[in-house]
């Protein structure tokens, strides 16, 4: 018991060591001897995706649509038939940014994947992230970074867009939280800000839980309509 302990001690240190962002590849090679578990996922499409140094070469549109559509918001607590996904809170954000103001289609593109280091990590709601500190949030922007480079983004967006997705986000939130998770306006007010302005039929197509096939393939063809073939 006592050693398993000091190893579950020492793979926590050692994971925070990895999750640095200045970490260098040897670091990277020494935590993963020590810790002597595997620090990879396996993918539908057979890539094996190495968590704490992601390469691009094996981020596939195909798994981050597949898993984004099976993870949950809300850790699952949504009215409805069907989880409300990652994938569809994607495409709802990125309808309301195009709502919100004229983008191009890289611009659009980064926002449909301002999540997807999800289908990997899972979406972990607001006050745990906060309970973790900067460990998540780093291995999230190197993933980010990996994905981005893989579709011919830039590693990093710049702040202008990064505002607008966040904003985007916060709305979707709002409507989410209010419509599906139990908020009270005024509750989701205070967490979330003043919410977006939407069509009813927007609203009903968007906010009504899809199953994951369905969530998958619009995910996937809002892709292939913004990358384009290649």
């Amino acid at each position: 018991m006592h050693r398993r302990c000091a190893r579950l001690a020492l793979r926590r240190r050692l994971m925070g060591i990895c999750y640095n962002k200045r970490v260098t590849t040897r670091q990277i090679g020494s935590a993963k001897r020590i810790i002597g578990a595997r620090a990879w996922q396996r993918m539908l499409s057979g890539r094996r995706l190495d968590l704490l140094d992601p390469s691009p070469l094996d981020v596939e549109i195909a798994d981050i649509a597949h898993g984004l559509a099976r993870v949950a918001r809300w850790n699952g607590q949504t009215s409805g038939a069907h989880i409300f996904s990652v994938a569809q809170h994607t495409l709802l954000v990125e309808a309301i940014a195009r709502r919100r103001t004229t983008l191009d289609v890289r611009a659009r593109l980064a926002i449909l994947l301002h999540d997807a280091p999800e289908y990997v990590i899972g979406d972990m709601i607001t006050p745990f992230k906060s309970v973790i500190g900067e460990s998540y949030k780093t291995v999230e922007q190197r993933l980010l970074a990996a994905i981005h480079l893989r579709f011919g983004l830039p590693p990093a967006l710049p702040a202008e867009l990064a505002r607008l997705i966040k904003s985007s986000d916060r709305g979707a939130a709002y409507l989410e939280a209010t419509r599906l998770a139990g908020f009270s306006e005024s509750e989701a007010k205070r967490f979330f800000g003043t919410p977006p302005e939407v069509p009813a039929a927007f609203e009903r197509d968007y906010l009504t839980p899809w199953p994951a096939q369905d969530a998958e393939a619009r995910y996937l063809k809002r892709f292939d309509a913004l990358k384009g073939p290649g």
